[in-house]
Order: structure tokens, then sequence, then C-alpha cells
């Protein structure tokens, strides 16, 4: 069988794959793995789950918080919250390990179930091989006094708001916001701290009816976001998607400013402030080559990950960095934050715009973002990408031709028959040119069908 765990905990269909018996079999599982076998004797565990505004996760939720406390764990239950707030509440509560239930930015349909361990940490392989091999095992079914309870974790949001509050270099009174929040989980959260730190807050997509998450508003539909800023005169938009561990952001002419330039801005600021631990930014191989442009000529290094926000966490857990993220608008500040957080990350761009009376178009120029292309090539061996020697020669050669003005990057998908081409370069015409002929190459090589040798 395959693995069960994805690159974000378990995420599927609700009930095709992540039926509510999977849901009380992983949280048995993890009763064990991230409870019993880490807490001293004597001690009973204790956990926090929490949840996005999904129907499906009603049921689930359930049936995770059934699962933990009939093996013998007690649960706090917080409610729904982005999945940043229940990887700060186990810290702050010092509980043993945390539980989210989101498919982040997928549709209403999907659902997932993450795990956080102590001190709001994302699992490791390993551990999660360890949960995964313990679903055919017999859970731990404790009785009398010794069964876990559940209790209302009341003031979870409060608390998050607080800390999110504690972490602003400066108020944000003047300044209008419009915030989309993806009818998700920061749909009550994020406009109350933005008006709790002083901004005039404009809010959309903040209905969640259990079924419209994510559909057609947030960080994947920029559309009405874009509109509303221009609409209300604001001075920024700030984008979350469904579990509101993401920011995108559009500027008053409506704009666009993604990952990248978010962490291009907030670098900078850092760095220019001496807070940037040694002057690194952590970043994956898909930003843009502009934002690596700009910090060099900065003084600010990139230290590069494969593609996912906790391949990011792991070199800024390693290296003892506070600053990464990802193109996707996934920015993590180590400071104040366990894992990506799209509210706080909002927050303190709004804040860096009141700080400096600069209007976020203009501190968007901070980098420039060269053009990108991507092709997905279907069909092929992704297994020969980084073999294949006719591949190899071609892609030397558009980098030979691209300079220090582009670059090429073949990536293997994770999950489909494919490999991504990527071409960035000085302008479109020359990174579709470049990108088109080496897709073509890549599907004449690896193709399943191919008799070429390898």
């Amino acid at each position: 069988m395959s693995r069960l765990f994805g690159t974000d905990g378990v995420r599927g269909l609700a009930n095709g794959l992540l039926t509510a018996e999977l849901a009380m079999q992983l949280a048995q599982a993890a009763a064990v793995v991230l409870g019993h076998d880490r807490t001293p004797d004597g001690k009973r565990p204790r956990a926090v789950v929490a949840r996005d505004p999904r129907a499906s996760g009603e049921f689930l939720a359930a049936a995770v918080e059934a699962g933990l406390s009939s093996s013998g764990i007690d649960v706090f239950d917080a409610g729904v919250l982005p999945t940043p707030a229940a990887a700060y509440l186990v810290a702050d509560l010092d509980a043993d390990f945390g539980v989210m239930l989101s498919a982040s930015h997928n549709p209403a349909p999907d659902n997932g179930i993450k795990f956080f361990a102590r001190g709001g940490q994302k699992l490791p392989d390993d551990v999660e091989d360890a949960i995964e091999a313990r679903l055919g095992l017999e859970p731990q079914r404790p009785v009398g006094g010794d069964v876990g309870r559940i209790q209302r974790f009341s003031d979870a949001e409060d608390r998050y708001i607080v800390h999110l509050l504690g972490t602003l270099p400066k108020r944000l009174d003047g300044i209008k916001v419009v915030l989309d929040c993806a009818h998700g989980a920061a749909s009550g959260c994020s406009p109350q701290v933005f008006k709790d730190a002083g901004a005039d807050v404009v809010v959309i997509g903040a209905e969640p009816d259990g079924l419209n998450i994510n559909d057609g508003v947030g960080s994947t539909h920029l559309g009405p976001l874009k509109e509303a800023v221009v609409k209300h005169g604001a001075d920024l938009g700030i984008a979350h998607d469904g579990d509101a561990d993401r920011c995108l952001a559009v500027d008053h002419e409506g704009n666009e400013v993604d990952g990248d330039q978010i962490m291009a801005i907030l670098a900078l600021a850092l760095n220019e402030a001496g807070k940037l631990k040694d002057s690194v930014l952590v970043a994956t191989v898909m930003s843009n080559l502009g934002l690596k442009i700009a910090l060099r000529e900065a003084g600010i290094t990139i230290r590069e990950t494969a593609v996912g926000d906790r391949y990011v966490l792991e070199e800024m857990r390693d290296g003892g960095f506070n600053l990464g993220g990802e193109q996707s608008g996934h920015v993590i500040f180590s400071d104040h934050a366990t894992t990506g957080d799209g509210v706080l990350t909002g927050l303190q761009l709004a804040a860096h715009v009141a700080l400096t009376g600069r209007s976020l178009k203009d501190l968007a120029t901070a980098m420039t973002k060269l053009p990108q292309l991507m092709i997905n090539v279907k069909g092929v061996d992704k297994a020969r990408a980084a073999t294949d020697e006719g591949v190899a020669a071609a892609v030397a050669a558009a980098e030979v031709e691209l300079g220090e003005t582009g670059r090429v990057l073949l990536r293997p998908s994770g999950t489909e028959a494919l490999v991504r081409v990527m071409v960035e370069a000085a302008d479109m015409e020359t990174a579709e040119r470049i990108c088109t002929s080496l897709a073509g190459v890549v599907k004449e090589r690896l193709s399943v069908s191919s008799e070429l040798a390898v």
C-alpha cells in the first residue's frame, strides 16, 4: 500500500478516503505515539483539536475526539480556528500534541487531518510512519476514571489574537484593509485582530456555511479582493486560504503581491532592523529568480529547499533562521510561529506599510519578478528526468543561453506521471521559446513509449 500521510498530513475526499472510522483510528494511534509514549507515567496526555468550517469537519472532529478520549487523552476542543492558531495553542497550553482538521485551499468536499507535536511543531516523516504503523494494532482502552475528558477551549481564539497583537511593531491606525477570509477558518479571528490593531477593515468571504470554503474567494481566487480594494479605496488587501496558513496581498491599485514579493519586503525590513538571523531567507526552488537577485544586492542570502513548507521549516530549524516561505504565500516567522501563518503575515505586511508610510505597490518594487513559465509534460517516465543525457544536454544549453538573467528547473511531480518544466527569463518571449523547446525534449526523451536508450 502507498503511504497514507502526504506532504501535509492525511488528506482526501471526506467519506471517501477520509472516513470517520479512519479519523478515529488515526487519533487512537496518535494517542500512543504522540501521547502515552512521550508522557511521564502518572501524567495524562493532553491534546488540542481544531478544524476549519467544512461540514465534514464536524463529524471528523467528533471521531478524532472520540478516538483520543477513549484512549485516555484529555481533549481541548478549540472549535473553528486557523491551522497556525492550533499550532500556537499546543505550545501556549503546553499540550502534548494537537490535531487540525482541514484541507487548506482544497474545495469543500475534501478534508484532512494533520498532527502537531509538543510545541506546535510539524511531525517528521518517521513519526508519521510510526502513527501509520499503529493503525492495525489494538488501541489503548482505559476504563473508569482513566478515560480522557473533552472540554471546550473557550478562550482559544482570544489567546491567539492576543499573541498576534503582541508581534506588531506598529499599530495599524489610519490603514484601510480589505480582508478575504475564503469563507474559511480565519473568518472570525482575522477581522477581529485587524480591528483590534487599529485598522479600518472591510471584510469579504467571511460567511462560512460549511460548503462554500474557497468557493470563488480567498488566495486561490483573487478577483473579488482586487475589485473590493479598488472599490473601497483601501491601502491593501489580504487574502487567506481555507485554513489561513497562507497570505497573498493586493496593492491599492488591485495588483497582486505574491509570496515572493511579501518575503522580499519583510526580509529587507527585518535585515535593515538587524533582526534577520544571519541575513538569510529560506525559500523553495520555485521562488522567482528576481527574489534572489534583489536580496543578494541587499546582502541577504537565500537558502533554497525542495517545494513544500515542511522543507522550509526543516531548513529554518536546522540553521536557526527566522524567516522563510513559499511563493504561494506560506510565510514562516519562527520568532512568533512554528508554521506558516497567513493572519500573522498580513499583519506584519500592513504594519510595515504603516511604519514606512509607503504604499504596498511601492514596497513591492523591492524585487522585479522575472517572467516565469511552467509546462507540465505528461505521460513520461519522471524517474529518468535527472539522468537522461539528452535532457541534461538540452538543459545545459538553455542555461548557457540564459546566463545570469534566467534559470531552468525540471521537477518530477510527486503524485503524477509528469515532469514540470519551468523557465525564467528576462522576457516572456524567451521564456516561452526555451520552455516549449525543453518540454519537447522531455516528451521525446522520456515518453513511456519511447525506445530511446537511457
